[in-house]
């Protein structure tokens, strides 16, 4: 089994073997079940909740624009400079055209976007990718999952404290061996999907890169999106914490692997997707694979 399908294995309350006992028995590490919430204080978990909500309607919200909107709007009195900071905390990337420059960062690989005008027609042709900020009750956490494109599976997910990059290949790498490798993988380009050991286990399995760009165009008062945007797994991000995580806040890391477990499960088994047929993304993902 995959690391991650080990700790899925795992039962809080087993009727005779304690957590400790099941991860030994799985070989997996106590620190993947005993999720750990980043602490903040009050006024900045009560800040980054309001902004995560927000930025859901609004990508293109950069640093001043919702300072304005925390200051002129909610009443709190904050600065740029808290702002700008829970943003980089929160793994935020707001949407707007940039200049160009010629400056690239040492150790990080940039690929074009590949999906534009491509008919996807086939499970296991595209996997999305990314990572969302997770508010709880007292703390937060991040999420990470892989999508497929065709049929909106979630084929896997990962929480932790922390964004790292060998977190990430960890949840490549147990998807490509639940599911096989995808023709194509795309993600934007954060500095974990960009770096030396993510872009090396793409390539050692063969798969094609795409990554979201910059590409979007500004009409009068209308934004108009082009084709950076990584929307399958944005509209799960919107899913996933409209109708569970926000009705509910997760109590501990433990509490909120339980509620991702139980909702991911919903999502893939049960929730129907009016772009796929009014079915759930199982039913397309495993008929599909089946007449492939």
């Amino acid at each position: 089994m995959s690391t991650t399908e080990k700790r899925q294995k795992v039962v809080k309350s087993h009727p005779r073997l304690s957590l400790d006992e099941q991860c030994n028995l799985l070989t997996i590490h106590r620190s993947g079940i005993y999720y750990k919430p980043q602490g903040e204080s009050a006024l900045n978990l009560q800040l980054m909740k309001i902004i995560d909500e927000y930025f859901m309607e609004h990508p293109y919200f950069g640093v001043e624009r919702m300072t304005d909107y925390l200051r002129l709007d909610k009443g709190f009195k904050i600065n740029k400079k808290r702002i700008r900071r829970l943003y980089r905390l929160m793994g935020i990337q707001t949407i707007y055209p940039k200049r160009k420059t010629t400056i690239h960062q040492k150790g990080r690989h940039i690929y074009p976007y590949l999906l534009r005008n491509m008919k996807i027609e086939r499970p296991n042709q595209v996997w999305q990718t990314d990572i969302s900020y997770i508010p709880m009750y007292k703390g937060f956490m991040y999420l990470a999952a892989i999508i497929d494109v065709k049929s909106r599976k979630i084929l896997n997910w990962s929480i932790s404290n922390s964004m790292t990059a060998e977190w990430c290949v960890e949840l490549l790498e147990d998807t490509i061996q639940k599911h096989g490798a995808p023709e194509i993988h795309n993600s934007d380009q954060g500095s974990q999907y960009t770096s030396d050991i993510y872009i090396n286990t793409l390539k050692q399995n063969k798969i094609k890169i795409s990554m979201d760009g910059k590409d979007l165009r500004l009409r009068g008062e209308n934004i108009v999106f082009g084709y950076l945007n990584n929307i399958y797994i944005e509209r799960f991000w919107r899913s996933i914490k409209q109708e569970k995580i926000y009705l509910n806040p997760p109590n501990g890391g433990l509490d909120l692997y339980e509620k991702v477990k139980e909702y991911i499960s919903f999502y893939n088994t049960k929730r129907r997707h009016t772009e796929i047929g009014k079915v759930p993304p199982n039913e397309i993902f495993y008929q599909k694979a089946i007449a492939c």
